[in-house]
């Protein structure tokens, strides 16, 4: 059973893990890595040729070569993976450290205003630090459909010029729990534009293709991938655009994280990414089927895909919501003295996301039915009752 593989979860029965989609709890395989990491072979990497350097040398080439076959690399002979701490640094080092060579005065970028914070801010900063050579950099900012919460990408290809010379998009958002259909923002902007995906919260929770999806950068958290904190990676496809490689001196690397994302994509690929996503996509919709008949609570989203049997895209293991009285940082303390571990802040969006605080449930492989219905009954009882 793979909740049985989770000792943090099966420690504390009475506690309910729901913010996955912040950091993911990690699998036995994946600490047992990091043991037999630390326990047999640490050392610093590239910088001595005894035999736990070495070992340790070969051990992060693997894990590169590990992040391309896991990801469907569609040209692993010519794309690269570099190790970061996390997505956010991931993306900033992409607009600090290869953005801001690509663009020329006139230039125009389109940025997704209402995602994750981290892929937004990198790359003003890189407009920024652009400005300051008196370089002039166009920002335009990602259109939304209003009903759905997904890319409007009519809208995106009237934004389109011929200056517009990159995108960054997100492939799973981190609040509605939506796909955000990047594939045809490749359709929209054409062959030649480089586009930088967010795959924080689709790493690790289902199936991802890079092949399909036609980008220039990947960049995830290890850490949202049942891996340790600290780790991430950065893929660049080096197809458009000059090759990718971060400035200065690299420093030593994170060798355990890398050990433990090596060890998480094996337990991921071993769990199956596409059973993952059945399991967690199920568990949001029976949530939000739950909600719908709740008054007091506006899931946040798009509104047809709540019934449990919608024919619209269902969110990916990803419910936000409010309730109509309480405060959503006091809700999340009311659930967690049920029991309950959720989010309830501003979830880090953007200038454009949502303006007000809500309670966000992020759901992973080891989590139950049982879990949920526990947790609308809960729900049900801070309902008033007509």
């Amino acid at each position: 059973m793979i909740r049985a593989q989770f000792p943090i979860i099966t420690s504390h029965p009475e506690l309910a893990y729901l913010d996955s989609a912040a950091t993911a709890q990690k699998p036995q395989p994946v600490l047992d890595a990091v043991h037999h990491y630390l326990t047999t072979s640490n050392a610093n990497a590239g910088r001595g040729t005894y035999p736990w350097a070495n070992s340790t040398t070969a051990l992060i080439e693997r894990v590169r070569e590990r992040v391309k076959a896991f990801l469907d690399d569609p040209d692993p002979a010519r794309s690269q993976v570099h190790f970061v701490s996390g997505t956010t640094e991931g993306l900033r080092t992409v607009a600090l450290d290869w953005l801001v060579d690509e663009l020329a005065d006139g230039d125009e970028i389109i940025v997704p205003f209402a995602d994750h914070e981290a892929n937004v801010s990198p790359w003003l900063e890189a407009r920024d630090v652009l400005a300051r050579r008196n370089i002039r950099v166009g920002v335009r900012e990602m259109p939304y459909q209003e009903s759905s919460g997904d890319y409007d990408i009519s809208a995106l290809a009237g934004l389109l010029t011929p200056r517009t010379r990159f995108v960054a998009a997100t492939h799973v958002h981190h609040v509605y729990g939506g796909d955000m259909n990047v594939g045809r923002i490749r359709e929209a902007v054409g062959p030649d534009v480089p586009i930088a995906l967010d795959a924080a919260q689709s790493v690790g929770h289902l199936p991802v293709s890079l092949r399909e999806l036609d980008v220039d950068f990947a960049v995830f958290s290890g850490h949202k991938a049942l891996a340790l904190p600290g780790s991430g990676a950065v893929w660049s496809r080096g197809l458009r655009g000059a090759e990718f490689a971060p400035r200065g001196w690299q420093g030593t690397p994170n060798t355990v994280g890398i050990a433990s994302l090596g060890a998480a994509l094996d337990w991921l690929d071993g769990a199956g990414p596409e059973r993952i996503e059945q399991w967690t996509v199920g568990l949001a919709a029976r949530l939000t089927a739950g909600l719908r008949e709740l008054p007091p609570y506006e899931v946040v989203g798009c509104q047809l895909s709540l019934a449990e049997r919608s024919a619209v895209q269902q969110r990916h293991g990803i419910v936000t919501f409010r309730h109509s009285d309480i405060e959503s940082v006091d809700l999340g303390f009311i659930l967690f003295s049920h029991g309950f571990m959720v989010r309830a802040d501003g979830l880090c969006q953007g200038r454009a996301g949502e303006g007000r605080s809500s309670v966000r449930v992020s759901l992973h492989a080891y989590n139950t039915r049982e879990e949920v219905d526990r947790l609308l009954e809960v729900l049900t009882s801070l309902a008033p009752q007509s």
